[in-house]
């Protein structure tokens, strides 16, 4: 798995500079077959995301005021941004990395353009590209404050919650995970609990991740530390799904009753099953946690963060 150590980082940020921090090759691996957006960490292909008429055309419209902007404001960073995000939005990874890539040749040492850039090549299954891209973000924000994460579909509060930095920890942590790169993607969400976290939304999701990563190693001493520190009242505004997690690790929660309450989405299913699923095998239910792998794999919403975490185990299984 691609780490960053210090004694690489000028290098690669020098190689950054001169390259417009770009990847040569930006189309669809060979293996990707026609009509396909991506092909799951399990060998499925994955196919383009059907929205309906009323989701299309509000995003659509979205997409098309960040064209105008793009276009007004010249390809400004903040314009740059939201062109791609508005693609990916609409089901247009690839689309929407090539925008990235293009903002990255105007601004190389733009940290939130890797950001973003980063999460799309994890929505796409290319876990290696996203660290790359992450931990170059990640080097990067450490010269610049913290700011809050405007949201592209906010919360029922519209009150954002993540900040770029604590994003870029988020996604980082994910692209080490799901490669069983488990030292990694520790280091990284201790790194994102201790120096970026400021809410309870961002602390359940990074809390969530570090716990079911310090059981992969064995180090269930040091993941129930983690669980003390969570309460059932918590400022929790968009991450209920974590958070319920959490609770059901502390033996608060019936998985049952979460994942007949997460039925109602796609979504809500894939994070809610993974963690319960990953609540199973831990307690020597294997067989049952499989079958819920499964399960999660056979939805159609596969850009869910769930999905690609069960494909990743189901690949390793």
């Amino acid at each position: 798995m691609l780490r960053i150590h210090p004694w690489s980082l000028a290098l690669l940020l020098g190689l950054a500079a001169c390259a417009g921090t770009g990847h040569p090759n930006l189309s669809p691996p060979a293996d990707t077959p026609r009509n396909a957006v991506a092909v799951a960490l399990t060998g499925e292909p994955l196919p383009a995301i059907e929205l309906d008429a009323a989701k299309l055309l509000e995003l659509e419209v979205d997409l098309g005021h960040a064209r105008i902007l793009f276009e007004a404001e010249e390809a400004s960073l903040e314009s740059t941004i939201w062109l791609g995000r508005r693609l990916a939005y609409l089901g247009q990874y690839r689309e929407a990395v090539e925008v990235f890539t293009e903002g990255l040749k105007r601004y190389p040492e733009s940290y939130r353009l890797l950001r973003h850039r980063g999460h799309r090549f994890l929505t796409l299954r290319e876990p290696a590209r996203a660290v790359e891209d992450l931990e170059l973000a990640r080097a990067l924000c450490r010269k610049h404050p913290d700011q809050v994460e405007q949201d592209g579909a906010p919360n029922p509060q519209g009150i954002p919650r993540g900040t770029t930095h604590s994003n870029i920890g988020y996604h980082l942590g994910l692209a080490y995970f799901v490669q069983a790169d488990w030292e990694s993607a520790l280091e990284i969400y201790r790194w994102n609990l201790e120096s970026n976290v400021t809410n309870d939304d961002m602390l359940v999701a990074t809390s969530y991740w570090l716990v079911l990563t310090l059981r992969k190693l064995g180090r269930e001493q040091e993941a129930q530390s983690v669980l003390a520190n969570i309460r059932p009242e918590m400022d929790v505004i968009e991450n209920h799904a974590y958070h319920d997690l959490l609770l059901l690790f502390r033996g608060e929660r019936d998985p049952e009753l979460l994942l007949d309450a997460a039925e109602a989405s796609e979504l809500g299913f894939a994070t809610t099953a993974f963690g319960i699923a990953q609540h199973r095998m831990h307690s020597g239910q294997t067989r049952a946690a499989v079958e819920l792998l499964q399960r999660i794999e056979a939805t159609s919403f596969w850009p869910a963060f769930g999905h690609l975490a069960a494909e990743a185990e189901l690949s390793r299984l």
